[in-house]
């Protein structure tokens, strides 16, 4: 293994001096043991990529990877934030990089500390995401079929499709990747193929399944080259296009008379904080949406907060008179 194949760029723009060849060698040792368990070439040019601009560093110190503590470790995180001006993504990429390489130098005996154990970057706060209420999804779904027989037929594989995300929480990526043998309309349970392939079984609402049924006479006629997918275009007679369904999604709204932009998304969002105000149950919303930390799924409890204080601010008798004290 070479090092301009995970990183070619970097022997174009920096000198490929003696000092940094010789960090270098054992990344490229390290690369290679990740090889062997098959992983990503993908993820060993990130890996690569994330562990050389530390080796960068240490070159411009003079230091080796056995002389890089938490204060140098936290001065070269400050520069790629404060002057390479990289995404806090990107760096958070980066620092599990390096403490992979670490926690690889500890088991090869060829280093006794970790600088990135227990570094942790101060993450900008997760905006929340736009929750549209009931009402409005009611307004949606609950539209009157279109007048022409095209718009009819459309209407009816597009509502099968809405009334699936919102019933089941799905992302716009899972619903295209639905087969037919994916859904089981007698069990009222779909099988979804979430992030890292790995798949969940979800409940489905009666009036999706409903929905589903409706559709899918349709789907058998449209349907081309024995296409196994769930939603088929009507034009080409193939798997719909996430895209499709974004564009899909507008046109029913707009026809609703809904001003609130509409986006699939928006319905896996409403599934999550509607299922977890009526429930209160973390852990099952956790697992209807594929979350792997449930701290990603914890931030529709702050949703469902954000629309008590409302609720509090206008029926609270002494919310009112505190603020106009305070003013």
């Amino acid at each position: 293994m070479s090092i301009a194949k995970y990183h070619r760029r970097l022997a174009h723009s920096i000198e490929l001096d003696e000092p940094l060849l010789e960090l270098l060698v054992p990344v490229e040792r390290w690369l290679d043991t990740l090889a062997v368990r098959n992983h990503s070439e993908h993820t060993l040019s990130a890996y690569f990529a994330g562990v050389s601009q530390l080796a960068l560093y240490l070159r411009g110190k003079k230091l080796t990877w056995t002389r890089c503590d938490k204060r140098q470790l936290a001065q070269h995180i400050s520069q790629r934030l404060d002057e390479d001006k990289l995404a806090l993504a990107s760096v958070q990429q980066e620092l599990s990089a390096i403490r992979h390489f670490y926690g690889w130098l500890i088991e090869e005996g060829l280093a006794r500390i970790n600088p990135a154990t227990g570094y942790q970057l101060k993450r900008s706060p997760r905006p929340l995401p736009s929750i549209a209420d009931i009402d409005l999804l009611t307004q949606l779904l609950d539209q009157p079929i279109p007048d022409t027989p095209e718009q009819a037929r459309l209407w009816l594989r597009d509502k099968a499709m809405f009334e699936l995300l919102y019933s089941s929480g799905l992302r716009v990526g899972e619903l295209v990747a639905l087969d037919m043998m994916d859904i089981d309309l007698t069990d009222l349970r779909v099988r979804v193929t979430g992030k890292g392939n790995k798949t969940r079984l979800v409940p489905i609402g009666e009036k999706a399944a409903t929905a589903i049924k409706r559709y899918l006479p349709h789907r058998h006629l449209w349907v081309e080259q024995q296409d196994n997918a769930l939603f088929i275009s009507e034009k080409l007679g193939t798997r719909l296009s996430t895209r499709a369904v974004q564009q899909r999604l507008k046109v029913a709204a707009a026809r609703a008379g809904i001003a609130q932009n509409m986006y699939p998304h928006l319905l896996r969002h409403c599934f999550a904080s509607h299922l977890l105000s009526g429930s209160g149950d973390l852990r099952a919303v956790q697992e209807m949406l594929g979350h792997s930390d449930i701290g990603t799924t914890q931030i529709y409890t702050h949703v469902d907060f954000a629309k008590l204080t409302q609720v509090y601010d206008r029926a609270h008798p002494r919310a009112i008179h505190i603020q106009n004290e305070a003013e």
